[in-house]
């Protein structure tokens, strides 16, 4: 079974081409779904984060905006977050994994913003990157409620440039110029990917 790595900076498209990939029928393991059943009341990490992070509790329910602005600039609290959530992410994955091995997969496809920044890529055969041009990037990304230049420029400040990712990757996926030519460079990749054995 070939482990597909899908990667790419903020507003790049990512969440388009998982779901190009899931139409054509591959199997795509989400880490930020994965995060958000794990902080659900009685999901695994929600009462680490909570003992870590009291001031997220709000209604009985971890407040992610709270939780994010708690972190947001503190890189120790960013650590501290993350020891929490990546072992668990990391069991979801694995089991993601063995289950579709055993059903047979040719192909399954890991979901994984910061795949390069986490040394992610090392648990997969191949990677791809979504990229599009700056200008549709930053379109994208300040289309998004309560996002500030500000913000963007945190969240860049913490992710692999484009250009690096791209000189990484396998295979790069362009997501500006239509969703045809997404959809079909997505297509040539389960072809030449999955009919592997």
């Amino acid at each position: 079974m070939v482990i597909l790595g899908l990667t790419g900076s903020i507003g790049m498209g990512k969440s388009t081409a998982a779901g190009m990939f899931r139409y054509l029928g591959v199997p795509v393991y989400d880490a930020d779904v994965v995060v958000h059943q794990l902080m659900v009341p009685g999901g695994a990490a929600f009462d680490p984060v909570i003992a870590a992070f009291p001031d997220a509790l709000k209604n009985g329910k971890i407040d992610r905006q709270l939780l994010g602005a708690r972190v947001f600039g503190d890189p120790v609290a960013l650590s501290r977050l993350e020891a929490i959530l990546h072992p668990l992410v990391r069991v979801q994955e694995t089991k993601f994994i063995k289950r579709h091995r055993r059903a047979g997969r040719s192909l399954v496809v890991l979901d994984i913003p910061l795949l390069f920044e986490t040394d992610g890529e090392e648990r997969c055969d191949h990677v791809v990157v979504v990229s599009a041009a700056r200008f549709i990037q930053l379109q994208r990304v300040m289309a998004r409620s309560g996002m500030t230049k500000a913000k963007f420029s945190a969240i860049l400040s913490k992710q692999m440039p484009d250009r690096e990712k791209r000189r990484k990757a396998d295979f790069v996926i362009p997501t500006g110029l239509g969703r045809a030519v997404t959809f079909n460079a997505i297509r040539n990749i389960v072809d030449q990917l999955g009919n592997r054995t």
